[in-house]
């Protein structure tokens, strides 16, 4: 991975992050000021010993600190991480969280996570709004699959239809490996020489996909010339958009991998190059490179399903596909605790993790689908009933509004305190895993 590529993916997740955690806060910010709570601070990450920037506006400071894991709202009154004992131990305020009744402060701590649901909700609907959703049906993958030694090893070969997993129809193709892994399937259907074939998944294919990162199989295409690469030998020998290369040296290459895995074999050689324009087959005489490249891209031959929504059609739409991420997620959360294929070393990632999810080029359609769907983790986790988190108070809150007793001012100190490690204690493994897996790993 270069420089650059590292540093877009880090400036993607540093605007995500920053979008995201500013709302967030807002989400407690507003009720609390509604409800004339004083806010003593408001900032974008943490500023131990010191910020970047900071400015005061009434009662409130608001700035940026210097350690970008997170961010946060003092506000009066109220344990949190600040832990500030001196103010708690005065008689409350009327300005203090302590001092408002159960249901306010219920108000203010669910806010944060009130405006990440909302706001993914948002996000999805305006990005089908404006992009629609466009993905390849299976049943458009009409000339099968290539398939990699994971799909081989248990029975799939190059050329397979995928027709269902564990019988059930996958519409999208590029959701077949996802599925594979959340329903922990047991088999795979595919279509070979007009039979359909059964095919079982033995335990262990689930662990080795997690591991690989990339699909067990890919819409295997014709090799279709799209455009020629400027100086290539496909270019100098006249190679034109349309064109389908079909063999080297006499021997057929049909599809593409194939034709592309052949061709690297003859590094600086001389090769017969054969492909059919029209009704016309012609054999080119080619000088390949010292890389063993023909300099051809292919054209992509497969119809997208393309679906537009008009701006009243996205809302119920992205509704729809912010339960169905949520649904997911928690499904792969399940999977951590529940299944013997899926290791928590091999699954669990930091800051890392989630920067390779973003992609290697700045694209905003893809920046808006990752910030929806850290909105959505980031709703999820803070309701979590752990203590430091925001629901962690929301239990504690609840308590006190069914039982009309409000724990004490010592019992919370301590709930904090706890919730406070177990939290950086995952913080730290996560990163941690993150850090063996891409810089130490290597090295032992």
């Amino acid at each position: 991975m270069t420089t650059e590529v590292i540093l877009v993916k880090a400036g993607q997740l540093l605007l995500s992050l920053s979008i995201l955690v500013v709302l967030h806060e807002l989400g407690h910010f507003i009720p609390a000021k509604l409800f004339k709570t004083r806010v003593e601070k408001f900032y974008l990450f943490f500023d131990p010993w010191f910020s970047l920037f900071k400015i005061k506006k009434g009662e409130t400071e608001y700035g940026i600190g210097w350690l970008p894991l997170g961010g946060y709202v003092k506000i009066s009154g109220m344990i949190d991480e600040s832990m500030d004992k001196e103010q708690l131990a005065k008689p409350p305020q009327p300005w203090e969280f302590r001092a408002k009744p159960a249901w306010q402060r219920l108000i203010i701590m669910i806010g944060g996570v009130t405006v990440n649901i909302v706001l993914a909700f948002f996000i999805y609907a305006m990005i089908l709004w404006h992009w629609g959703e466009t993905y390849l049906p299976t049943s458009a993958a009409k000339y099968g699959v290539v398939t990699d030694s994971l799909a081989r090893s248990i029975g799939m070969k190059d050329g397979d239809k995928i027709v269902t997993i564990d019988h059930h129809h996958v519409e999208a193709f590029e959701a077949i490996p996802g599925d594979v892994i959340l329903s922990e399937a047991k088999s795979i259907q595919v279509e070979r020489d007009g039979k359909t074939l059964d095919l079982p998944i033995p335990a262990g294919f689930t662990r080795q996909l997690l591991k690989q990162k990339a699909p067990f199989a890919m819409p295997r295409l014709p090799y279709i010339a799209d455009s020629t690469l400027p100086g290539s030998a496909a270019a100098r020998v006249g190679v034109k958009s349309g064109d389908r290369l079909i063999a080297i040296n006499g021997a057929p290459y049909l599809y593409y991998h194939e034709f592309a895995t052949e061709i690297r074999k003859h590094k600086n050689e001389n090769v017969i190059v054969t492909l059919v324009r029209g009704n016309d087959t012609l054999n080119l005489a080619a000088k390949l490179s010292d890389k063993g490249t023909f300099g051809v891209y292919p054209r992509d031959p497969f119809e997208y399903k393309v679906k537009k929504y008009t701006f009243l059609e996205s809302f119920p739409a992205g509704f729809h596909k912010s339960v169905d991420k949520l649904v997911k997620y928690v499904q792969q959360l399940r999977l951590i605790f529940v299944s013997k294929e899926v290791k928590v070393s091999e699954s669990l990632g930091g800051f890392m993790s989630i920067a390779k999810l973003f992609p290697d080029a700045w694209d905003w359609q893809m920046f808006w689908e990752m910030t929806a769907f850290l909105s959505i983790i980031l709703a999820f986790m803070n309701i979590l009933p752990i203590p430091a988190l925001d629901g962690g108070h929301v239990l504690f809150l609840l308590y006190e509004i069914v039982t009309g007793r409000k724990p004490s001012e010592k019992f919370l100190e301590y709930a904090q305190i706890v919730g406070m490690l177990i939290l950086f204690s995952l913080l730290l493994f996560a990163n941690g895993l993150d850090v063996w897996r891409n810089l130490l790993s290597g090295l032992f």
